[in-house]
């Protein structure tokens, strides 16, 4: 892993702050924790609004596949889940949270590019996501990007995934944006919409909730690569353990578990050719 250069100064203020406890409105359970391992607690970020995968209504626990594998690497850490403090961090914030110290990991469909890995380093990763297509349960002519043209197709204010696919898959869909997936896929139910695009485990994960049960299906035919890993601050002692619990998970099938319980229903299977490739390799952690 690429390890970027930081000033003694600015590695003492990080230390610093990453032993203040966060804030009440973002966090819950457990104590504040270090870096290192075997100390109070772990603070791990994850997003608390994507069903499937870092879900938390509430005060309730916090649930899906990002969290159950997070739970997994903090067991194999030395960490109980009650020693696990959850951190409420969307992907506006990561970077942030983790440079001032707020979290010591981050589990949130965080994908490994090189200008985050300039701020940050990467463990994993854990999952290769694809961007996909959720259609209705019983559509049989969309079979990928290139079966659009004349579609309706939704994707979130702002988001680049559906002007790809007219860009370079089909000139003729007519692209619909709404402020979340969850309205898009409220529009995909009524019949506005014929689909809804991003990447295909969050895909999987909002088809996979009691209210949309039976409803919707992945198509399964991914078209880019997204590979999820977990964010941890630069020169982060955990990360070759980190890499080490993805690997034992995998091995002893509770990443697989962790990936049915979460997208039940739906259909999906990952790209085995994306998880078992080239593109799965774990991250570096040499200097």
């Amino acid at each position: 892993m690429r390890k970027k250069l930081a000033s003694a100064a600015a590695i003492a203020a990080a230390a610093t702050l990453a032993l203040s406890a966060c804030s009440p409105s973002q966090s819950g359970g457990g104590e504040g924790g270090s870096d290192d391992g075997g100390g109070d607690g772990l603070r791990i970020g994850i997003k608390y609004d994507q069903p499937g995968l870092g879900f938390r209504e509430g005060d309730g626990a916090p649930t899906g596949f990002d969290v159950e594998v997070a739970k997994y690497v903090a067991g194999e850490l030395g960490y109980a889940e009650d020693e696990i403090e959850w951190v409420q961090t969307p992907s506006a914030n990561r970077e942030n949270a983790l440079e001032g110290g707020e979290v010591d990991m981050i589990f949130a469909t965080y994908s490994i590019t090189d200008e985050r890995d300039e701020r940050i380093d990467f463990a994993g990763p854990y999952f290769v996501a694809g961007q996909d297509l959720l259609v209705r349960a019983d559509d049989t002519e969309i079979t990928g990007p290139d079966a659009l043209d004349g579609k309706n197709l939704c994707s979130v204010t702002g988001s680049t995934s559906a002007q790809k696919i007219k860009d370079e898959y089909s000139s003729g869909v007519e692209l619909v944006e709404q402020g979340g997936y969850a309205e898009c896929v409220t529009y995909l139910e009524s019949g506005q919409v014929d689909a809804v695009t991003t990447d295909d485990i969050i895909l999987a994960g909002l088809a996979a909730t009691p209210e949309n049960s039976g409803k919707f299906k992945v198509v399964g035919n991914a078209f880019s690569v997204e590979r999820y890993g977990v964010g941890i601050p630069t020169g982060s002692e955990n990360c070759s353990g980190i890499n080490d619990a993805i690997t034992k998970m995998k091995e002893d099938g509770a990443w697989q578990k962790a990936l049915d319980t979460a997208t039940e229903g739906t259909g999906y299977a990952p790209s085995e050719e994306l998880n078992s490739g080239a593109d799965a390799q774990l991250e570096s952690c040499d200097d």
